[in-house]
């Protein structure tokens, strides 16, 4: 186990060390700079597809809308509650101006990423859709590169539906059993047999719970975080300077300074979007769109969503109370969230934020199996394997809600998706040239009049797509 723990510790160090976050931050400003700063020439689009869809071709799909909510479901989560209020505690003020400036650059490599996992999605037996880097990869690099979809598909399993699950288990029991006194054990077993029912009905069940469980979540925690700012309004004009001032190394709030704060916002927002990492091409691949691109220009908004509005409001929680002091870190992860709220709003709020704790956490839940779940087409479609994988997942729940110290179990999650995020980000940068030419297409319709681009195959005959999946696209 020592050998094991060490050993995942410098793949760590390797990746989120001093390899991936350059990699990420220089492939997002390359994807924003060649793309003509294309998140925010479509900013204005990606707001389309919260209205319900009137296209007769979605009747049966999954709607953009619905794939939208589920991976906003698996990002939004611990990181923007406990990740910022760490993020400022290590990095100062400062931190959350460079989670902002790292989620605009990031929408940009999720529009690609997810472009080119809708593009080469393949049909399922059932009328749904399949897809994802693992696809991208084997369809577009070609089938030499079968061994690096391997590769990303052991990561993916290993990390989100396994070690992930785990985690999410333990946070729902410790929030439950700390805020409302439920013994662990119980909130285990509630948990798990929710996760069962989900995930047995699929990813048609999957969005269906994404689409009342987020919008709950999401506006019941902004309309909390909006009454502190409308509160402390006044004062709002002061934390903003802050955080810029911070940033820039104006003003210095913690030991480090400005690498401080870039290093912390970085890193807290990377983690929380997942931007370029790979998880959320797999969801957005689902979806019934006339055009690949239109799709990624929606998966943009679940980045925007995640960091500049929720991550945004948590921050706003703690800068504009007195619980948090500069330089101390006593109080720091969910704590100083929940001290900061109670600070302004009074104790009672510590119950309400533990509420959305739970659904932050089990909409990732079903979100990190989903991953796995089309992981695990990788090396077989029988389907036994997925009831396994049921099973397993129901289990690691149950495990990690019941085990408080054992979750060091679960160490190699953070090293497995620092390695499916490189591999992921290499696969990228060789497609690339494929995602500018769907974006030029994409252009050049909409400057032809057309109001919905669609994807005609014929002019993609040169590359490995599923006609199938694309039958009903163009008429």
């Amino acid at each position: 186990m020592a050998f094991l723990e060490q050993l995942f510790g410098y793949i760590g160090d390797f990746t989120w060390g001093w390899s991936l976050i350059p990699f990420l931050v220089v492939l997002g400003v390359m994807f924003t700079l060649v793309s003509g700063l294309v998140q925010f020439r479509f900013f204005g689009r990606m707001f389309g597809v919260l209205k319900p869809s009137t296209d007769p071709g979605a009747e049966g799909h999954i709607s953009s809308r619905e794939a939208l909510l589920v991976s906003v479901g698996g990002r939004v989560g611990g990181g923007n509650i406990a990740g910022v209020a760490v993020a400022i505690t290590l990095g100062g003020p400062g931190a959350v101006f460079w989670m902002w400036a790292i989620a605009l650059i990031g929408m940009a490599t999720s529009l690609f990423e997810c472009s080119l996992a809708q593009l080469y999605k393949r049909a399922e037996p059932d009328g749904t859709f399949r897809g994802g880097p693992a696809q991208y990869i084997i369809h577009g690099l070609g089938k030499e590169f079968r061994w690096l979809a391997i590769v990303y598909a052991v990561c993916l399993i290993a990390a989100f539906a396994l070690g992930f699950n785990a985690f999410q288990g333990n946070t729902v029991a410790g929030a439950a059993e700390d805020s409302l006194g439920v013994p662990r054990v119980w909130s285990g077993v509630v948990l798990a047999v929710l996760t069962g029912f989900v995930v047995y009905g699929g990813i048609k069940r999957i969005a269906r719970a994404a689409d009342v469980i987020i919008p709950i979540m999401a506006i019941g925690y902004l309309l909390m975080a909006f009454v502190v700012i409308l509160l402390h309004l006044p004062s709002l004009p002061g934390v903003l300077w802050q955080i810029v001032a911070n940033a820039v190394g104006i003003e210095e709030a913690v030991s480090g300074g400005i690498g401080a704060a870039v290093a912390q916002g970085l890193r807290r927002g990377l983690f929380s979007n997942e931007a370029g990492l790979g998880s959320a091409p797999n969801v957005a691949a689902t979806a019934w769109v006339r055009h690949p691109v239109s799709q990624g220009i929606v998966q943009s908004l679940s980045v925007f969503i995640d960091t500049i509005v929720i991550c945004s409001c948590t921050a706003f929680v703690i800068l504009l109370g007195d619980v948090y002091v500069p330089g101390d870190e006593a109080v720091n992860g969910v704590a100083l969230t929940q001290q900061s709220l109670a600070s302004h709003v009074g104790a009672w709020s510590s119950y309400y934020l533990t509420a959305a704790i739970l659904l932050f956490s089990f909409s990732s839940i079903i979100y990190n199996y989903y991953l796995g779940e089309t992981a695990l087409t990788v090396f077989t479609d029988n389907p036994m394997a997925g009831h396994i994988l049921k099973v397993l997942i129901m289990g690691l729940v149950l495990l990690g809600a019941m085990a408080p110290e054992a979750t060091s179990v679960f160490f190699f999650s953070d090293p497995m998706m620092g390695i499916l995020a490189l591999v992921n980000l290499v696969a990228l940068t060789m497609l690339f040239p494929i995602g500018m030419r769907l974006l030029r297409d994409y252009r050049e319709q909409l400057a032809q009049g057309v109001e919905h681009p669609a994807l005609h195959v014929e002019r993609y005959a040169d590359l490995d797509i599923d006609r199938e999946a694309w039958a009903d696209a163009a008429k």
